[in-house]
């Protein structure tokens, strides 16, 4: 029942009607199974450590938004960059586009630089050592975490550059599409503070994949 409405983002009625059981059941099936999977995804200082071990050459910084059902007067939950209501989620991944850690949920309208230091993200990438690649919404989060150039009638120098900068940091879309292809995060119906637990639930899951294969 958890995996189908991770899977496809049917709602609790749905799932109670195809699983013989009442609404009300399916969702406390399914909070409490999310919660039992989320509980063993990778913690930051964890994952920070795995990658260092793991010889990665460096990181990937990204946030994502979480769309939500909300309405226009909720302002805090509405992203000025994504134009639309929604959750943020920071997301750290390898060179290769491998998911290695997902944040808890902040509302829509607090900016990625600003998540990225609540969750303690900048600080911890720093100590690592390794150099971390992201746009340019963490421009000023430190010389650990290289952003693109900005401006317009850039030097070729460093329009090179961001190209280059552009091309390594691809993959790391890649983490947030591995998150986004479980529908249920493409627009949660259910409180939008679940979009943290959920997606650390559909971590778990994707690493229990990885490994059995």
């Amino acid at each position: 029942m958890t995996l189908v409405y991770l899977r496809k983002g049917e709602t609790y009625a749905e799932l109670g009607a195809g699983f013989a059981v009442s609404t009300t059941t399916a969702w406390r099936y399914i909070n409490e199974t999310v919660d039992v999977l989320a509980a063993p995804a990778p913690k930051l200082g964890a994952a920070l450590a795995k990658a260092v071990k793991d010889g990665l050459p460096y990181l990937l910084l990204d946030g994502t938004l979480v769309s939500i059902d909300r309405v226009a007067a909720d302002r805090p939950y509405y992203s000025g960059k994504h134009r639309r209501h929604g959750m943020n989620l920071q997301v750290i991944a390898a060179p290769d586009g491998s998911l290695l850690w997902v944040s808890g949920p902040l509302r829509g309208s607090v900016h990625d630089l600003a998540a990225a230091r609540i969750w303690g993200v900048v600080r911890a990438l720093a100590a690592t050592g390794l150099p971390v690649l992201a746009d340019k919404a963490y421009q000023g989060a430190g010389p650990h975490i290289l952003t693109p150039y900005k401006g317009r009638d850039k030097p070729e120098p460093q329009k090179d550059a961001n190209r280059a900068h552009a091309k390594l940091r691809g993959p790391g879309e890649r983490a947030n599409a591995q998150l986004k292809s479980w529908r249920i995060l493409r627009k949660l119906r259910c409180c939008p503070h679940r979009a943290g637990r959920l997606a650390k639930a559909i971590h778990t899951l994707q690493l229990r994949e990885t490994a059995s294969r």
